[in-house]
This record gives structure tokens, sequence and C-alpha cells, in this order.
């Protein structure tokens, strides 16, 4: 690329939805962009929580577990997506932060044109690996036929899902995380209500609430990418301008490659956790079912101030503001603590009850309570890993924080689970894998983000 802009083509950004965060009061656009972006992810986490719920009061106990333990298998191509599109949010606000309106068109064609193409590749894929990874995670017999069909159909409306991350995600990063928590919204009452009708009126069981997230997922792609055909700003969406450009391909894949193999490694590691729970039985199953049903929800403050300081710093290095990049992540650093710190509280006092809720089975109960309260206080030492790497990956880094959390969360924690399954083969010794590795993974990405120069990369260039 030349690094010359062509004014006949740039867009005038008409001054809407989105949100310059390179002038004002910093916490306020921490605080402002996080926000719906929290609430919008709790409306996210609603749909397998629904599904969950449901199956679970109104299904089988083998049913909820086979709903709630499919996780890993879905992050698996979920979070490769993931991390790869985070790239293309990277390049996005860093071109906004700069002004480069002409640049931001490219990308959002290019970052659209991959998701369609990756969309069939991945409903292949996913369709293809679910009985062999089913195994692989040792899914007891009476469990197997129901994962098999939740998986079967949700990864045959996956392109949806992967519509509405790369829409929204093309949304926050030039501000703008109002839209996508409105169609969340939306599309969780709408996955409610048809879970409902599916399970209660026509007794479709897990098909039924797989159907009704995939088909709520649909909803919520059409939402944002109608946004997108119809603003005037600089992220619109032209149906014949989509191709791949493919220097902004290499900017994303440089940014969004490392984020999205650590993120699938991370998940096909989880498969092996998965099948040390597995090992205890369908209730311990259903108990670790609850409790990472909460587990989501304790991340989400931290996650989405994580990812408001990715645009914040994004953005900001994008002008070479780098004094200010560096105030915004301490100041989303103290936000996530103190979030993480309230919402901790009534977990610990309610846990039973919070189990119960979703499995009122006794030994559900026993399993849940005793996961949630040995592991609910470690919570807060995530804040660190999650808002650091937010910041790298806005800095355009992505590489240190995906050797940290591929050595805390996929070597480290098989090694500890591999030695306590030898030595104590009881559920908290193994469950606790995960706060060990919150610990050195935190540890690590602190001395390594207070050690490297924020602005030394930068992927826009000087005009």
């Amino acid at each position: 690329m030349s690094g010359k802009s062509h004014s006949v083509h740039l867009p005038v950004p008409k001054r809407g939805k989105d949100v310059d965060m390179t002038e004002g009061n910093i916490i306020r656009h921490i605080i402002l962009f996080a926000l719906p972006l929290l609430v919008g992810n709790i409306f996210q986490q609603l749909y397998n929580t629904v599904d969950t719920w449901v199956v679970g009061k109104f299904v089988s106990n083998e049913a909820y577990a086979a709903v709630g333990t499919v996780g890993p298998i879905i992050n698996m191509l979920i979070g490769f997506f993931m991390g790869l599109s985070s790239g293309a949010g990277v390049v996005i606000s860093q071109y906004y932060g700069a002004k480069r309106y002409d640049q931001v068109e490219k990308t959002v064609h290019t970052a659209i044109t991959m998701t369609l193409i990756l969309g069939v590749i991945f409903t292949g894929v996913g369709l293809g690996m679910t009985p062999f990874m089913l195994r692989l995670m040792k899914t007891p017999e009476n469990v197997l036929p129901e994962s098999t069909a939740y998986l079967t159909i949700y990864f045959s409306g996956i392109l949806g899902l992967m519509l509405y991350n790369i829409g929204a995600g093309i949304l926050r990063a030039v501000g703008d995380s109002q839209r996508p928590f409105y169609f969340l919204v939306v599309c969780a009452i709408m996955n409610t209500v048809l879970d409902l009708v599916f399970v209660l009126a026509f007794d479709m069981g897990v098909e039924g609430v797989a159907l009704a997230t995939i088909l709520s997922q649909a909803t919520s792609a059409v939402l944002v990418m109608a946004t997108l055909l119809r603003t005037d700003e600089c992220i619109k969406l032209r149906l014949r301008s989509l191709r791949l450009h493919w220097d902004m391909l290499k900017k994303i894949i440089r940014v969004g490659i490392p984020a999205a193999i650590q993120m699938a490694i991370t998940s096909f590691s989880n498969i092996f956790v998965q099948s040390y729970i597995n090992y205890f039985g369908d209730n311990c199953m259903s108990g670790w079912t609850t409790y990472a049903k909460v587990d989501q929800l304790l991340f989400l403050p931290m996650q989405s101030i994580a990812l408001a300081s990715t645009t914040f710093v994004g953005q900001n290095l994008g002008c070479n503001q780098v004094e200010r990049a560096r105030k915004g992540v301490s100041r989303a650093l103290f936000l996530a603590i103190c979030s993480t710190l309230i919402l901790m509280v009534p977990v610990l006092i309610f846990a039973p009850n919070i189990v119960a809720f979703f499995n009122d089975k006794p030994e559900v109960v026993e399993y849940g309570s005793l996961l949630l309260r040995w592991m609910t206080p470690f919570y807060v030492l995530c804040c660190f890993n999650q808002v650091y790497s937010g910041a790298l990956r806005g800095a355009g880094n992505s590489k240190a924080p995906m050797v940290i959390m591929l050595t805390s969360f996929v070597v480290f924690r098989q090694i500890y689970l591999f030695a306590m399954s030898q030595i104590c083969n009881e559920i908290i010794p193994i469950a606790m894998s995960y706060p060990a590795g919150w610990l050195l993974c935190s540890t690590l990405t602190a001395i390594y983000y207070h050690k490297a120069q924020l602005g030394k990369t930068r992927l826009v260039e000087d005009r």
C-alpha cells in the first residue's frame, strides 16, 4: 500500500453512533463503551443459558449435561473466528483513529468477505468433527445422543453467529457498542420464546433449543448487516464492493491469527479438561454445567472493559497518543477489578440457590455449590490478563498474549491436570487447574505489559 489517501474515495464520517476516543474524559469513554457491551454480552450468554435452563427443567438431566458441556467443541471454531475477527477490529480502530476513512472502508469489505468464506468452511468442519470430538471428550453413552443432536443443528447454522460477530466488531471498532446491544436484546428475547415454544409446545427437546439458538443468531446477523448497509458512516457496507483486499487481509491476519490460534488451542485443551470432569459422572457434569454458566457471567464485566481498552488503545495509537493509551489501560484495570469484586459476593452467598435454579437435583446442587465457592474468589486474577492482553492487541501485538495464554492455559494446565489426577483424583483439585492457570497467565502478562513499549506497533502508515 502506498500510504497515500485519495480524497475522491474518502467517505465523510457522519458523526452518528461512532465515538472518537482520542479526546475527552477517559473513564467516561471506557464506561460508556463497556456498559452496553456488558449488557449485550449478558443477553448473548442467555442464548446457551436459557437453552440449559429449559432442558434442565423440562427435558432431562442427560439433556442438561449434554447442552452444558459441549462448549469446548463449539468454542474451538468460534474461538478461532473470534480471534481472527479481532484483527479486523484492531485495524479498523487504528485507521479510524488516524482519520484514514478510505482504509476503514476497505477493511470492512475484506472482513465480511472473509467471514462469508469461513462460514461455509466452518459449517462443514463442525459437522465433520462432532463425533470424533465427543468421543475424545469421553462423553458418557447416556449423554452422547443428545450432545450429537445439539451440535449437528448448531453447526448447521453457525454462519449467522459469525456474521453477527464480525458486524458487531466493526461497529465497536468505531466506538459504537450500543446498536450491537440492542440487537442482542431482541434476539435473546426471541431465543427464550422459541425455546419454550419448541420444547413445551412441540416437545422437541434438545433439537428444539438448538433450533431456537440458530434462528435467533440468524436474526442478529440480519440486523447487524442491515445496519451496515444503511449507514452513511465510513463503515458502510456495499455489496458490490465485497472482495478481499490483500493488503488489508494481511494486516487482519497479522493481528488476528495469533489470537485465533490461542483461542482455538485453548478451547481444544478444554476438551481434555472436560474429559477429567466427565470421569465423575453425569451429576458432576451437570454441576460443572451450572458453574460454567456463572463463570461466563463473572467474566463478562472484565471482558467488556478489556474490549473497551482494545478499542481505546487502537484509536489513540492510531493518532500516536501513547501516554493517553496507557492511562486508559490503568483506568480499565481499576474498573475491571472493582466490578469483579462486587459480583463475587452474591455468588459466594447464594451458590446453592443459583445451582438449584438450573437443576435442583440434590447431587447436582452439591457439586455445583462446591465448585462455585472454591473457584469464585480467584476471578479477580483474570482482570489483569484480560485487560493487559486487550491493550496489547489494540496496539497490534497479539503474539505475546498468544504465547503467554497458550503456556498458561494449555501447557501448564495439562501438566497440572495429569499430575493431580495421579496424586489426588478428586473434583476440587482437578477444577483448581483453572485458578492455577489464571495466576500464571496474569503474572506473565503483567510483567510483559509493563516492560513493553505500547506504541511500538502501529498498523497504519503516516501520511
